[in-house]
């Protein structure tokens, strides 16, 4: 039989025999038969056997005209798989390979040991067979010995009977000390800059039997290495503990990695992305003297990120400890940290500050001057801390430092005034003048201006808001411009409105101002927006998205017929207001024209118009014909829509974990589109929930009546917690009573995760206030049932109303605490009660608060000397002297 039958026929024994009489010619030309059958092959793997594949491969490794020719074939990543690597499998490789000449299998081996990586398991066993079998000299390029170690180390196989070579042992150890090739290739291996030198190997290398290799140098390796890579290898660097000296020896590359280390932190970023790089310098365990040397640095990173902060921290207090740092440093890095947020930087600051004063006497006064840093501290419970730090050490830091101490307990706040007035002899002279509350300048409306007067305004108006302008105005102005123009000229209006016209609007889950997109459409395509059309009615929007798209989809077909000059419930003011002369006005002109407003526009004007008792327009009111007009008339004699309460009954007595608003619902007559009904009518859980965060239009959809919104949108939608607070000062800015839903967003709004959402409900809470319109016993009474419930958890809360208190409206959140302290404190308080009194501590003596609270002065009375008990005496004491005070 032919070689290629004998392959065809899966008979490997059959191919090996036939290789041994073919003459290189022969062996050449059956080279050519088989890369094409090889061809045909790969093409249809599953057809053939693994029999039949080790019959091709054997036949393709045997006609390799010369040693170079089959170190090329050994190399391709196709046939290193499929030779079989280091098992019986591929025994007929050495049967093929034994048939040249042993000068032939050693120019092999060689080539082989240029070339061979790391992983190529098959071709290292059979390259050591070749070693051993031939007695050529061992390779020693970077390739072989990266290989070589790799083989030893975590991918080390057993031979089979058919390969030499090979080493026994349990771990990476065993194997060098039994391995013939140690003594010379380790050295070269380890002192090589280009050898693959995988970090687990220094590590295990490391615990080899002395005299395997100098640890010097392998150290100096493991710290080049480290100081080349990210720091993924410090768990091998713990295995190498190295000696003093060792230590000494490796400065230079340690102190590089230690600068890499440092550079690195300096850059800060996530607990995450940083804590590998802090393990590192944990395991590297730098002496003092290297940490000192780069304690500039140290004191950079106590800006950082806490882990950073921590870590630097440890480190400049332990060299403080031992004086090798100034002085001055210490002073500096109090002033870095101890106005930090974070309590335990600030607590180990100041027991930091309090042994060195401790050790070293004399240095009393500059730490009593750096402590008293933390006496502007947010945190009451740090400032008192900081105060018995300075009393501690008062009388050894002298009488010098008294005058500027005494400056800085002046911001210690009422609670600790007295101990401070005692400690630093201050003199006591009473309460403090009350503060008035610093609240915003109320916000006035803004009028809308008049319609847009070209086709060039109207298509830039329409290019912002479809680019994503969320303001109501620009949103109005430009839809009625649509409408306006589509009437005038609409050919005019299409040219110009084709840069507009060709990108869509971003994908939203929620009808948007953006989907201004399909009525600019509209003006040249009759075809409908599938986006509005397929998603409307579906229960996917907000109940106003709803009204919002029906206004569209209307807005639309007016455009398309150019039946209706203007729109009727283009706003007055930026609130969405409409005032009802102008609505009457234009009525008036719908009825000159001959125009039936679209049902939509009506409801949405009437929904938005501002109701008045001037007699002279319901006068003009009840003089219109048509039957927009009559409707108009009667809407406005009845006071427009009546309101609806939202508060539901014994709702702070009922535990419940969702506190629903009410949402009693009207019966509209005559009769509104169906949008309006679903918005205003009796209360139909929602199917699908709005992910989209509420923008100003759903308040200016109903600008008299934010409390509905509120109660329909806001809670019946799903509050991510990421973006839904944007909505509020809008809300706060719209009319209407604020009832129990508006004040409820504002409850939920305290307990934002996002320190970047908290502003946005401070601001509104600010609004309502100025307007007079915050209940703040309302809103502290809901406050109290969410984070009792754990909707709220209180640290967010004291944060939000720290922020609230910082901008002066101190008599506000006093009132919002007044409020909820005793659903909060009751037989036990709440997890973090003692921060809320602080805060109500600091709040009740700036307003002049006085009276009392029940629940205070029971915690007040009990005994023990806990925060909360400390802080409600401290309340309790405020409240009460204020009250003297007002006697």
């Amino acid at each position: 039989m032919s070689l290629i039958e004998l392959v065809e026929a899966g008979d490997v024994a059959g191919v090996v025999g036939e290789l041994g009489r073919l003459t290189p010619a022969q062996r050449k030309e059956n080279d050519v038969a088989l890369a094409a059958r090889r061809a045909v092959m790969n093409t249809e793997r599953d057809r053939y056997s693994a029999t039949e594949m080790n019959a091709q491969l054997a036949a393709e490794l045997g006609c390799q005209d010369s040693a170079a020719a089959a170190a090329d074939w050994l190399c391709v990543i196709e046939n290193r798989r499929a030779v079989g690597g280091p098992s019986e499998d591929g025994a007929w490789m050495v049967d093929v390979i034994d048939s040249r000449p042993i000068e032939w299998r050693a120019e092999l081996a060689g080539l082989l040991g240029e070339r061979v990586q790391t992983g190529w398991t098959s071709v290292f066993a059979f390259l050591e067979h070749l070693v051993h079998d031939t007695g050529c000299p061992v390779p020693t390029s970077d390739a072989f010995l990266g290989s070589w170690l790799g083989d030893r180390g975590i991918g080390h196989q057993e031979r089979p009977a058919h390969l030499k070579g090979g080493v026994r042992g349990a771990d990476l150890r065993e194997r060098l000390l039994e391995d013939p090739w140690t003594a010379r290739l380790l050295p070269l291996a380890v002192a090589r800059p280009g050898v693959d030198l995988p970090l687990q190997n220094l590590a295990e290398i490391s615990l080899a039997e002395p005299g395997l290799i100098d640890r010097d140098v392998l150290a100096g390796r493991c710290y080049a290495l480290l100081s080349d890579k990210a720091p993924w290898g410090s768990i091998q660097l713990k295995a190498m503990e190295l000696t003093p000296a060792e230590h000494a020896k490796v400065s230079g590359p340690r102190v590089e990695l230690l600068d890499r280390c440092l550079e690195r932190l300096l850059q800060d970023g996530t607990r995450m992305a940083v804590g590998p790089w802090l393990y590192l310098l944990r395991v590297m365990a730098p002496a003092p003297a290297e940490h000192a040397a780069v304690a500039g640095d140290y004191l950079a990173l106590l800006d950082g990120s806490p882990p950073v902060a921590e870590y630097a921290q440890e480190i400049l207090a332990g060299l403080d400890e031992i004086g090798l740092v100034e002085r001055e440093l210490v002073g500096e890095a109090g002033e870095r940290v101890l106005l930090r947020p974070e309590k335990k930087l600030v607590r180990a600051q100041l027991s930091w500050l309090d042994r060195a004063a401790k050790r070293d006497p004399a240095r009393a006064g500059q730490v009593v001057m750096a402590v008293a840093t933390a006496f502007d501290h947010r945190d009451a419970a740090l400032r008192e801390r900081a105060l018995a730090v300075v009393g501690r050490h008062l009388k050894a830091a002298g009488e010098s430092v008294l005058p500027e101490l005494r400056a800085a307990a002046e911001r210690l706040g009422p609670a600790l005034s007295a101990r401070a007035a005692e400690l630093l002899g201050m003199p006591s002279d009473g309460a403090a003048e009350p503060l008035a509350d610093v609240l915003p300048v109320v916000p006035e409306p803004r009028p809308v201006p008049g319609p847009l007067a070209t086709v060039a305004e109207v298509a830039e108006e329409v290019a912002a808001v479809v680019a994503g302008d969320q303001d109501v105005v620009a949103f109005e102005r430009a839809l009625d411009g649509l409408v306006r123009h589509a009437h005038l000229d609409r050919a005019a209006l299409a040219t110009a409105l084709k840069p507009v016209s060709r990108e869509e609007p971003r994908w939203r889950f929620d009808c948007a101002p953006e989907h201004l997109y399909a009525v600019a459409r509209a003006v040249a395509d009759p075809e409908p927006y599938e986006y509005l059309h397929r998603r409307r009615g579906t229960g996917q929007f907000s109940l106003t998205g709803e009204l919002l798209a029906a206004r569209l989809v209307e807005a639309g077909e007016l455009v398309a017929s150019g039946t209706q000059p203007f729109l009727l419930a283009v706003p007055t003011l930026s609130t969405g207001a409409l005032d009802a002369a102008v609505l009457v006005e234009r009525l008036a002109a719908f009825e000159g024209l001959g125009v039936t407003p679209g049902p939509v526009d009506l409801a949405q004007a009437l929904l938005r118009v501002t109701p008045t008792a001037d007699r002279q327009v319901l006068s003009s009111a009840e003089n219109l014909g048509s039957e927009a007009g009559r409707r108009t008339a009667a809407w406005l004699r009845a006071g427009g829509l009546p309101h609806q309460d939202s508060e539901p009954p014994d709702w702070d007595t009922a535990r419940k974990r969702w506190r629903s608003p009410a949402r009693p619902g009207l019966t509209l007559d005559p009769p509104m589109p169906k949008e309006v009904a679903k918005l205003l009518g009796p209360y139909e859980r929602r199917k699908h929930y709005v992910v989209d965060p509420p923008q100003a239009y759903w308040f200016a959809q109903l600008p008299h009546h934010r409390d509905v919104v509120a109660a329909r949108d806001y809670f019946e939608s799903c509050q991510n917690d990421r973006g839904w607070t944007a909505a509020l000062p809008f809300m706060a800015e719209s009319g209407g009573p604020a009832g129990f839903a508006v004040h409820m967003a504002l409850a939920e709004s305290t307990g934002t995760s996002r320190p970047a959402d908290r502003g946005p409900a401070v601001d509104a809470m600010l609004v309502l206030a100025a307007r007079g319109q915050l209940d703040a016993a309302l809103l502290g009474r809901q406050i109290a049932a969410l984070v009792c419930e754990g909707g709220v958890l209180a640290n967010r809360l004291v944060e939000t109303l720290r922020i609230m208190a910082d901008t002066g409206a101190y008599g506000t959140v006093w009132s919002v605490l007044e409020g909820a302290l005793p659903g909060l404190l009751g037989d036990k308080p709440v997890r973090g009660a003692a921060e809320l009194l602080a805060l109500a501590v600091e709040c009740a003596s700036r307003c002049g608060a006085s009276g009392e609270v029940a629940e205070v002065t029971a915690v007040a009375r009990r005994t023990g000397s806990s925060l909360v008990v400390k802080n409600a005496r401290a309340l309790r004491e405020v409240l009460l002297r204020a009250g003297h005070a007002a006697r």
